[in-house]
């Protein structure tokens, strides 16, 4: 297994960007997700890290070794895609087998390290199937197997999981996370759904135009996230501003809000501030409160299982609430309502 470090990584097609200046550490054997929308560099960045692509500068380390210009054949890396690319004509056994035989490895050894991966991606009894016999999360667990089995030194996931549908999706994303806490590889992995990012990883980057904006532990991330970008993109938050005066922050209307450390701001100058939409409380009516209220009526609401979202208006802006359906919350649309939230779950963001 192996570290991956990436160092002022850039790379241009024509006059687009496609990584600026990137430089990020894969730690051996944890397991990270890079997280972003269409275009914003993930994939660019996955290709080189494999060898598919170069780098127009900056340096892709591996143990602290410079592998930017090594062919991909002799970087040993296992690298799976969404479309899973497996051989129509071959068996699961053939399959997995592939990479050993282009190898040259003996036909014994082979054979036990296929007939291991497929035990540990529970397939052992399906190993002379095609991939057409199989059902998508069987395909997906070939594909993984095939990966693996030449024991690389970096597992690479593009998209792994984005050709399943939702309930197959999560069944898949607790196996592969121990499947990979089993072997203990080195994986990173490109994803654009947060969720799933924020279940399976161990550390989380989220790229927009080229850039890595954030990068950290996914509570980290989610509770306490730096920038605006990352706070809407990494699930749902409202956005309030207003100005920093020491203390709070006001807003336009007078409206004081309690924040929980501003960092380094200075009193007068502006700012933003996010609030998840589950930390925030509703109340029918008009109601006292010591802490964050903004009063408001509701618009719309979502009924989702088991919780539900409630659109309220409220000082010429609309925010979010998310409601445990659990709870006793019956309010229709006009109802008046004050919302809650404490200082503690207000970040600021750039």
């Amino acid at each position: 297994m192996a570290s991956v470090e990436v160092r002022n990584l850039s790379r241009s097609f024509g006059i687009h960007k496609a990584l600026d200046d990137v430089s990020v550490r894969f730690d051996d054997g944890g397991f990270y997700a890079l997280l972003g929308p269409s275009g914003s560099g993930k994939t660019t960045l996955l290709r080189m890290i494999a060898g598919f692509d170069f780098p127009n500068s900056g340096r892709i380390e591996m143990d602290g070794e410079s592998v930017e210009r090594v062919p991909l054949e002799k970087r040993q890396i296992g690298m799976m895609f969404q479309n899973y690319a497996l051989f129509p004509n071959m068996t699961v056994t053939d399959n997995v087998a592939f990479g050993l035989e282009v190898r040259g490895l003996p036909k014994p050894e082979i054979q036990d390290r296929v007939k291991a991966a497929l035990e540990l991606v529970q397939l052992g009894t399906l190993g002379e199937r095609k991939p057409h016999q199989l059902s998508g999360g069987q395909r997906q667990r070939v594909a993984l197997a095939r990966a693996f089995v030449i024991n690389p030194r970096v597992l690479l996931l593009d998209e792994p999981l984005g050709a399943l549908d939702k309930a197959l999706r999560v069944d898949m994303q607790a196996e592969l996370k121990r499947i990979q806490r089993e072997i203990g590889i080195t994986t990173i992995f490109v994803t654009h759904d947060q969720e799933e990012a924020l279940t399976m990883a161990d550390r989380i980057g989220i790229l927009k135009d080229g850039r890595l904006v954030e990068e950290g532990e996914p509570e980290e991330i989610y509770n306490r996230p730096q920038t605006l970008f990352a706070a809407t993109f990494l699930g749902d938050a409202n956005i309030l501003s207003g100005t920093w005066t020491g203390k709070a922050m006001v807003m336009a209307d007078g409206t004081t809000i309690e924040i929980s450390g501003a960092g380094n701001r200075k009193p007068g100058e502006a700012m933003q501030c996010a609030i998840r939409p589950e930390r925030m409380q509703l109340a029918p009516g008009t109601a006292a409160s010591s802490g964050n209220a903004l009063t408001g009526r509701v618009i719309r609401k979502m009924f989702s299982g088991v919780s539900s979202t409630f659109h309220v208006e409220t000082i010429g802006r609309e925010i979010r609430i998310v409601v445990p359906n659990s709870t006793d919350t019956r309010l229709i649309d006009g109802d008046p309502v004050t919302v809650t939230w404490p200082a503690d779950s207000t970040f600021p963001v750039a």
